[in-house]
């Protein structure tokens, strides 16, 4: 009978927070709270998990707050990073790390594009290749905008590739490196983008900390070189190839955070 009238109450509760009606539970509600809670006995219990389950949270809420088991402290996203309540930049995340959809493949060092003095950012590649034959596509066509190499640079590649007048491939079976990218969602996250070559290299760097990547493969990035050519990188010798776009070879999937 007692878990009955506790769950009687629970649905109370969110129905009328979902009702959008100001909700006290032990105490006389303040005017200015949408919720609130009085005890001198008990306290107030956030969810508890590992830094492992907080890095996998799909797309945080700016706001979101836990209790990290890892570190031992009260942690909430600020929109764009995990803090402690402090305001302090926990400093947890490794290549190598689950984290946001995939596997952290380069954390971002000062001079390099985009970096930001205390803020973490860097790349995520997906855990397996997105496949291990696809045409870059566009053959015999110039895409100015994906001429670009340098980090930060693959998602507008990917863009300008996907928005291109490219009359290759015309068979729907054949599948353009930049379209798997870009049509890719995964672990709650759709804004996957095919590698620029200097992204692709610093996954290249890190291969062996990101799980299906194949050390023997040539791996497309989104870097074009001309009309008939882009950069491709043999993940065995680490060498750069003037490929032809109309070959096939694997593609993997990589987005910022």
């Amino acid at each position: 009978m007692k878990q009955i009238k506790n769950l009687v109450f629970v649905f109370s509760l969110l129905l009328a927070v979902g009702a959008h009606a100001q909700v006290s539970i032990g105490a006389s509600l303040e005017a200015s709270a949408q919720l609130e809670v009085s005890s001198t006995t008990k306290g107030f219990l956030p969810p508890r998990m590992s830094e492992t389950q907080k890095n996998a949270i799909a797309s945080p809420a700016e706001g979101l707050l836990i209790y990290n088991t890892t570190s031992k402290t009260i942690n909430y996203f600020n929109g764009t990073q995990w803090l402690s309540l402090d305001g302090t930049i926990i400093n947890t995340i490794a290549v190598g790390d689950r984290y946001q959809g995939g596997i952290v493949a380069y954390i971002l060092q000062a001079g390099d594009p985009g970096y930001v003095e205390g803020e973490t950012h860097g790349l995520i590649a997906a855990e397996a290749n997105q496949t291990t034959s696809a045409v870059w596509g566009c053959y015999s066509t110039d895409v100015p905008g994906a001429r670009e190499t340098s980090l930060g640079t693959g998602n507008q590649n990917t863009i300008d590739i996907l928005t291109a007048d490219c009359p290759y491939p015309s068979n729907p079976e054949v599948t353009k490196a930049a379209q798997l990218c870009g049509d890719l969602v995964l672990n709650g996250y759709s804004d996957w983008y095919l590698p620029s070559k200097d992204e692709l290299y610093k996954v290249y760097l890190n291969r062996d900390l990101i799980p299906g990547i194949s050390t023997s493969a040539i791996y497309w990035s989104s870097s074009m070189i001309n009309d008939t050519n882009a950069w491709c990188l043999f993940f065995g010798r680490d060498e750069w190839l003037d490929y032809n776009k109309g070959n096939g070879v694997y593609v993997q999937a990589i987005r910022a955070f």
